[in-house]
């Protein structure tokens, strides 16, 4: 319901898990964090998520799988393969008295929704295991170089993002064949293809700040309270 994604609406970085790189390329620039290269998506500049409003995601985009898991997640044990399913219990959604809403439980036994976050969470750790591989092989074959991305916003001032890596084309181009011929079959030569035609989605992310800059300002110009910011549904 509307509200639902209040959570995230300062939140400008989101990984991404490799499943979802080719629906997550349509929206958002991916880019690779600076440590362990993992795979994020990126939905702002500075601390704004731009795919957020009203609690709303925008129908336009893609959510991600860490963000639909929400509040639920996964921690792990002391057995290094073990996890337990948790729940934040501070989000506003998850009530500890009362009818209304879903039981996390039936009597003693995990509830339907329960049970589908568990194996939601299940999935998602199996597909972060799966992305750890592909960022490992990156890591290894030196393709990624640091990356500073200086935005130049309307009102003249200039944003500089960094922290981040992207893969280099020329290193790509120069791949030797057999690796070319292994990453194909194993789907990672896509995800690189998908990564570079990402990069093109940062315009359009200044677009999407400039529109809301627009309402924000014809909203208060009629009195009216800004909603580019989330609002309790």
């Amino acid at each position: 319901g509307e509200g639902d994604f209040a959570f995230a609406a300062e939140t400008p970085f989101v990984p991404v898990v490799a499943a979802e790189v080719g629906q997550a390329m349509h929206a958002y620039p991916i880019v690779f964090s600076a440590g362990d290269a993992h795979p994020i998506a990126v939905m702002g500049i500075e601390r704004e998520n731009l795919f957020v409003a009203g609690g709303r995601w925008a129908e336009d985009a893609y959510v991600p799988a860490y963000v639909r898991r929400y509040p639920f997640g996964f921690i792990p044990t002391i057995n290094p393969d073990g996890f337990v399913l948790a729940i934040d219990a501070a989000a506003e959604r998850v009530r500890k008295d009362g009818d209304d809403g879903v039981a996390l439980f039936d009597a003693a036994e995990p509830s339907e929704l329960t049970r589908q976050a568990l194996a939601f969470c299940d999935a998602f750790q199996s597909e972060a295991a799966a992305t750890r591989a592909f960022a490992d092989a990156l890591v290894a074959a030196e393709l990624l170089v640091e990356r500073r991305a200086d935005v130049q916003l309307p009102d003249g001032r200039t944003l500089g993002l960094e922290g981040f890596q992207i893969v280099d084309a020329d290193k790509v181009a120069a791949l030797p064949d057999e690796t070319v011929v292994e990453w194909h079959r194993n789907g990672w030569l896509a995800l690189v293809h998908h990564h570079l035609a990402s990069l093109d989605r940062f315009p359009s992310l200044l677009a999407r700040r400039a529109a809301r800059a627009a309402v924000a300002e014809t909203s208060s110009e009629h009195g009216e309270a800004p909603t580019t910011h989330s609002e309790e549904g």
